[in-house]
């Protein structure tokens, strides 16, 4: 009795993470689709000017579409790797299908969404947390933006000052709606001897920064960041984020970006180190 018990809940617990086992045939595990890896596909891909694929994405990214196209959400030819407009939208549908709306709804997969669309075809791994909303300042950020801030003021040898955060819907009409959801930030320069310095800190632990100046826009000088990654974020922060990538400078003009080069990596690669 002690032996069955002890394999109905064994069979029980690990159902979801096996595929494809028949009496007399070995189970053959689950496909593991890395959350970051899939992410950041879905933030970088969707302004590249080609279909080419997200290093490091493509397996992940393909498991995903093919659990889209498994719901006819997603045409098959379009399963190939690269998470491109279609499959943004074919996201999206499927983020209203479990009954989301807004920023929940964007088309940029969180991991509520990601692991109900792997239920008994995939297992999540990587996952990102933004965590609590928390105050800077105060301003809002969540508690990710908040350590990435920590993170380069400590590159920086500086402390920095939020004048604009996150969630803040409508706030500000020049930010173009880069800060209705998470990982926005501006941050002021009146105590930055050297803005450029500030800008690579915050580039170097993963945001997606310029120093934006009253020449460029109808705002007041400062530091634009936006925390690549972020699974809260607008869309249009998204495409800043993407414009990043691309190395534009994230405006409307998509002019080569002025800002200091760096590795461009996200808040978990730079702790990995």
């Amino acid at each position: 009795m002690r032996k069955v018990a002890t394999a109905a809940i064994f069979t029980a617990l690990s159902g979801a993470a096996l595929m494809g086992a028949t009496a007399g045939q070995p189970a053959v595990a689950a496909p593991s689709v890395d959350m970051e890896a899939v992410v950041k596909a879905a933030m970088w891909d969707p302004y590249k000017a080609d279909q080419s694929i997200t290093p490091g994405s493509g397996p992940s990214v393909k498991v995903v579409e093919e659990a889209l196209a498994a719901k006819n959400l997603l045409d098959k030819k379009q399963v190939d790797g690269h998470f491109g407009t279609s499959t943004v939208t074919a996201y999206k549908k499927y983020q209203k299908s479990l009954g989301h709306s807004g920023l929940a709804a964007s088309g940029l997969p969180g991991k509520g969404s990601l692991t109900e669309l792997g239920k008994g075809r995939y297992t999540v791994s990587a996952p990102i947390g933004v965590g609590a909303k928390t105050s800077l300042d105060g301003k809002t950020v969540n508690k990710r933006t908040a350590d990435m801030i920590a993170a380069a003021e400590k590159k920086a040898g500086v402390k920095f000052t939020v004048t604009q955060g996150s969630y803040n819907a409508g706030g500000v009409g020049a930010s173009g709606g880069t800060h209705d959801g998470g990982g926005a930030v501006d941050i002021s320069v009146s105590n930055l001897s050297n803005k450029t310095a500030a800008v690579k800190a915050l580039r170097e632990v993963g945001f997606a920064a310029w120093h934006r100046t009253p020449s460029q826009g109808n705002w007041a000088e400062h530091i634009h960041g936006i925390a690549i990654s972020d699974t809260d974020m607008s869309p249009q922060a998204q495409a800043q984020a993407g414009d990043y990538f691309e190395g534009c400078n994230g405006l409307a003009s998509h002019a080569k970006d002025d800002g200091p080069q760096v590795k461009k990596v996200t808040w978990e690669e730079f702790k990995r180190g």
